[in-house]
């Protein structure tokens, strides 16, 4: 059963909010530590105080509400998700899959464009704020697939495309690779290559494969965290809103172009999204369910390359591993394609998906 749903956060919930970012306990910091030990105290201040004072949830609230979502269970699980249909009754269906530390509210500035030409489904993520907590073992990548996949079944949607970054990507290649019949294509802002010997390489290539060896080298720490101890950071994030928005702002803050800025309410609603789910540990575990995600994927890909992203994708070797149709390089952009560049990242899913049905 698919029901309507309306978010409607009670008051007391948000009182609560506010009553422990008053009362904050802040850490100490060098004074000459900068970016070298974390997230900067100052930076994560300014934060915290715009969040008490300045930032109004339910104007963010009624955004959400103005575009309809629905929640139904799936294999034990609540699954949420929005779900914009186009005037065009022949528009081809496609899902929207985020990651993390994102959310449903990566894509709010790109439904309207995109619905004039695609019937939107948008779903969290079981675990991942208005999906969550997941309540069982084994929800990885491809169980979260699989998901989608009798989500858009119930939709009643036999053929139709997929997207996403971040974990996003893993799972929008995972669904084409359940349900190939019904996929008929899948575009990834985000697509690990890993190095492989013997391929023949251009000298930009080579550049891009020194970030990636060294991030397969030395994994980032919020990645081996999730991937070892999603309970113990828990307690912590929680617990502590500022830890919930220190954990999840930082990445909106490293893993962006410099001069495409996210709007500083965005990101608050993201890390609202998982503070008043209380899902800090249950999208974490997301990373100790799955381990490494593989390269099935049957279906046409669609690969955006954004400057600014963690590591560039190579494409001799995303070659290598997927049918590739579509590549694309912009020199604007990062993590969040659809939060920094809008414009570039609507513009590319319709040049993709353009004549698939």
């Amino acid at each position: 059963m698919i029901t309507p749903f309306t978010l409607d956060v009670p008051q007391a919930d948000l009182d609560d909010l506010r009553d422990r970012l008053a009362r904050t306990r802040w850490p100490d910091e060098l004074p000459d530590a900068g970016l070298d030990y974390g997230f900067p105290l100052a930076r994560v201040r300014e934060l915290a105080d715009h969040w008490l004072h300045a930032y109004d949830w339910r104007r963010h609230e009624a955004e959400l509400n103005a575009l309809p979502q629905f929640t139904t269970a799936i294999d034990g699980q609540r699954v949420h998700f929005l779900h914009v249909r186009s005037a065009n009754p022949d528009a081809l269906p496609l899902v929207l899959v985020h990651g993390w530390p994102g959310s449903v509210v990566e894509f709010l500035d790109v439904v309207e464009p995109l619905s004039r030409d695609f019937h939107l489904v948008v779903p969290s993520i079981p675990g991942f704020g208005l999906s969550g907590p997941t309540t069982s073992r084994g929800w990885d990548v491809h169980r979260v697939a699989r998901a989608f996949a009798e989500l858009m079944r119930r939709l009643g949607y036999d053929r139709y495309g997929t997207q996403g970054g971040d974990w996003g990507s893993g799972i929008a290649r995972a669904v084409a690779a359940a349900v190939p019949e019904h996929v008929v294509a899948v575009h990834v802002n985000y697509l690990p290559t890993p190095p492989v010997d013997g391929v023949a390489l251009s000298e930009e290539d080579e550049r891009r494969l020194v970030k990636i060896r060294a991030m397969i080298r030395s994994r980032p720490g919020y990645q081996v965290v999730h991937a070892t101890r999603p309970q113990t950071v828990a307690y912590a994030l929680t617990d502590s809103p500022v830890g919930q928005l220190a954990w999840n702002a930082e990445k909106f803050a490293e893993w962006v172009d410099p001069d495409c800025e996210i709007d500083v309410d965005r990101v608050l609603t993201n890390v609202m999204l998982y503070w008043l789910t209380g899902t800090a540990g249950s999208s974490a575990r997301l990373a100790r369910e799955t381990g490494i995600v593989g390269n099935d994927c049957p279906a046409p890909l669609g690969v955006a390359v954004f400057a600014h992203d963690i590591v560039l994708s190579v494409r001799p070797l995303a070659e290598l591993r997927y049918r590739v149709e579509h590549w694309s390089e912009f020199d604007r952009g990062g993590h969040f394609a659809a939060l920094e560049t809008p414009d570039l990242f609507v513009g590319d899913l319709r040049k993709f998906f353009a004549g698939r049905s």
